[in-house]
């Protein structure tokens, strides 16, 4: 079967190769990019699409330019999710927005993995430096969440973790199903992402004794703002 084409823009090409070597350290932070002239001529392009693509690459946050001088890599340092942590230490600069709190109707996979339809919701804005890089909904079972600090607006000392130990179900483990999609524009507005720039969608299924789910999470981050780590205990050999 032949290989399906790169049907992508040129801008989008340009950006995603210069994207790549960023990336992998091979265009270090502070190190000019080529000149608009210089990526038109390697990518047989117009000059206005070389300079779309390194316009794109400000947007997203891995270059930074100078008036007459052109176009440098920045010093970009990624969220990193560790997949095997849930409580990590709060960065420095990192702030939540409560965007709403509500009782109401879960989504049909959010129901399925509480266990029942109704739930408060808790809507909410991660910004790190005041720019926002998160936004999620976290579902709380209605049987249990209900008349409690999780269905009322305002902050939470401790979290909802606080909360839950609290009413007698402490939070013992998760799951994580992690994807990767377009942003709806709902999300793409909150998050004022880029143009082209895909999300990380994770689903957080939280569980306490008795393996009973206590909260469903869907976090959504922009994509050029995150790296997963992946941590793993090789076993030894058996003696």
């Amino acid at each position: 079967m032949p290989r399906k084409s790169d049907e992508r823009p040129p801008q989008l090409k340009i950006a995603a190769d210069l994207r790549a070597k960023i990336m992998s350290g091979e265009l270090e932070p502070g190190q000019k990019l080529p000149s608009t002239a210089e990526l038109a001529e390697t990518y047989g392009t117009a000059a206005a699409t070389a300079h779309n693509a390194t316009k794109l690459l400000q947007a997203e946050g891995f270059a930074y330019g100078q008036a007459g001088k052109g176009v440098f890599v920045r010093d970009r340092r990624p969220f990193v999710v560790r997949t095997a942590a849930y409580f990590d230490p709060a960065e420095r600069g990192v702030t939540y927005r409560l965007l709403d709190v509500a009782e109401v109707d879960a989504p049909k996979h959010v129901a399925a993995e509480l266990g029942e339809e109704r739930a408060i919701l808790r809507h909410r804005l991660m910004l790190r430096d005041e720019e926002p890089v998160e936004v999620s909904w976290s579902y709380y079972p209605h049987s249990l969440a209900a008349d409690t600090a999780l269905s009322r607006r305002g902050r939470i000392r401790g979290g909802a973790p606080a909360v839950l130990a609290e009413l007698g179900h402490p939070e013992r483990e998760f799951t994580d199903s992690v994807s990767v999609r377009p942003p709806t524009t709902g999300e793409a507005e909150l998050l004022e992402l880029p143009e082209g720039i895909p999300v990380i969608r994770q689903l957080r299924v939280v569980y306490s004794d008795e393996a009973r789910p206590v909260e469903v999470s869907i976090l959504i981050k922009g994509g050029h703002l995150y790296e997963l780590r992946y941590q793993q205990t090789i076993p030894g050999e058996a003696s």
